[in-house]
């Protein structure tokens, strides 16, 4: 993996994005393995030490992920083939804010001033664009936020709702704006901040869970987000190889850790198409 130049993030909203994320995680990390958990399981029970496992094993997975998405460099300069093997009919195209030649699925990004291999979108998140080396680490990123926030979301149910106490009209503005916290106090109780938690894993489960139906819907079409805008289907491979041309090779491993090796078919660079593919492999579809 070829490490990016520029890791920090270049505009303040990306800034106050990624800084919330590396906040949120380990604050939630804790409060459910170190709160939740302890109050719901006895400790040194079995039940504990599985889930206590599970914890870990699902934020290895975010951090993992997370940190091979913005370290990954998925520019055209990492790797670019030489001018002379560059034609228009494939898809080349000649980028006026790097003059220089990009290769085909590759767009210029005005916040990263640089033009993107098979460039997805520029995530807020993370502070970089994904694109064709980095696309697998923010898939399994984004899947992992959202089966960590429905777990929380599960547990959380039976942790929260015996502790908090309603008082009308106070807990439901506290419930529907849970920064009012912030203005009205938290009435004595870390109770209020424990509901905050709780009400950001929800709305982080309905954000990610809707990102993943999205995302995954690109890649079972062979696309990117660019290319869907446009209808565009060139690539469309066969729902198998699409996967594939994402995650890898050993595309059913990915989920387990993000430090397994799966070797990409494409560098980014040269592509197959749907009528090439079809040629090629009468059967994959």
């Amino acid at each position: 993996m070829i490490i990016r130049k520029q890791i920090w993030p270049r505009t303040f909203s990306d800034f106050l994005s990624m800084t919330f994320i590396l906040t949120i995680v380990p604050l939630l990390y804790w409060f459910e393995l170190w709160v939740v958990l302890p109050t719901i399981h006895e400790f040194g029970s079995l039940a504990y030490i599985l889930h206590f496992l599970l914890g870990n094993f699902i934020m290895l997975n975010i951090v993992g992920n997370f940190t091979y998405t913005i370290f990954c460099d998925t520019s055209t300069r990492r790797d670019i083939m030489p001018i002379s093997a560059a034609n228009t009919r494939d898809g080349w195209r000649l980028c006026a804010s790097c003059e220089t030649l990009a290769p085909p699925r590759s767009w210029h990004c005005p916040t990263c001033d640089v033009c993107i291999l098979k460039r997805d979108h520029h995530c807020i998140f993370t502070g970089c664009c994904i694109g064709h080396f980095n696309h697998r680490y923010f898939i399994m990123f984004l899947l992992y936020l959202f089966v960590a926030t429905t777990y929380i979301f599960c547990y959380n149910n039976f942790f929260i709702w015996d502790r908090i106490h309603f008082e009308f009209p106070m807990s439901i503005i506290k419930i529907i704006f849970p920064l009012a916290i912030f203005v009205f106090g938290f009435d004595g109780s870390i109770d209020q901040f424990y509901l905050l938690l709780y009400i950001v894993s929800v709305v982080g489960m309905l954000y990610t869970g809707v990102l993943c139906i999205y995302h995954f819907r690109l890649i079972l079409n062979g696309n990117v987000a660019n290319e869907s805008n446009k209808k565009i289907r060139t690539y469309n491979l066969g729902w198998k190889q699409n996967i594939k041309e994402v995650l890898g090779d050993r595309w059913y491993l990915t989920w387990i850790l993000p430090y397994i090796t799966s070797q990409l078919p494409h560098n980014g660079i040269i592509w197959d198409t749907a009528s090439s593919w079809s040629y090629c492999n009468p059967k994959s579809k």
